[in-house]
């Protein structure tokens, strides 16, 4: 169920409104393929007392490239060009390197990662439903696909009134908990180099899932 905003009221969206806010969506995205914006993230792990806060920016452009970079005590960056993924560890000095669209266990994840920031196909992969809540709508995402049903529980979306995505809270089937917020949304146009990653000189990369 929706969490709802103290004092707002959430009215339930019929089957033909949510069918035609996700043909807005559509069409937004078509028109405005980009998307960076910063964000506040708070990890709830079942198996730690405290949460976990990381904040940062991010990097958008339909249908499957982006750019994560997380600051603070553990900065990381994650890049992808919708055929391969890098995930950058600059203390360490290390990077991971994986190879997407050959149907591994990854390509699941990110489809679920990304799901909050394109808004594509969720009708394939999800049932939606949705409600109102002041001027906001909060759309609730459940996988149809057991690939998906093994690393996502229950996705909820919070759009502001320009279809913006302020908010993703995704729960995940061991008890985790994962609550982004999105401020400072921008829709220029992006460089692609922005979905390119080059590891710096004497970073050890590693490939868990192999070449």
């Amino acid at each position: 169920m929706a969490l709802t905003v103290m004092g707002v009221r959430a009215e339930p969206l019929s089957s033909a409104d949510v069918k035609s806010l996700l043909g807005r969506i559509r069409d937004r995205r078509a028109t405005t393929p980009n998307l960076q914006a910063d964000f506040q993230e708070e990890r709830k792990v079942h198996l730690l007392d405290e949460p976990i806060a990381s904040s940062g920016k991010v990097w958008f452009e339909a249908p499957n490239k982006f750019r994560r970079e997380i600051k603070g005590n553990a900065p990381s960056i994650t890049v992808s060009d919708g055929q391969q993924l890098w995930i950058y560890y600059p203390k360490f000095k290390s990077a991971e390197h994986y190879s997407l669209a050959k149907r591994s266990p990854l390509d699941a994840g990110i489809t679920a990662l990304t799901a909050g920031l394109s808004l594509q196909n969720l009708e394939a992969n999800y049932r939606v439903t949705g409600t109102k809540e002041g001027d906001h709508i909060v759309l609730e995402l459940q996988p149809r696909v057991p690939s998906l049903r093994r690393l996502l529980q229950r996705l909820e979306i919070t759009l502001d009134p320009n279809l913006h995505v302020i908010r993703t809270n995704m729960l995940q089937p061991n008890g985790d908990q994962i609550v982004t917020t999105y401020t400072n949304h921008d829709h220029a146009l992006l460089a692609a180099s922005i979905f390119e990653f080059n590891p710096p000189p004497g970073t050890q990369i590693t490939t868990p899932l192999g070449k």
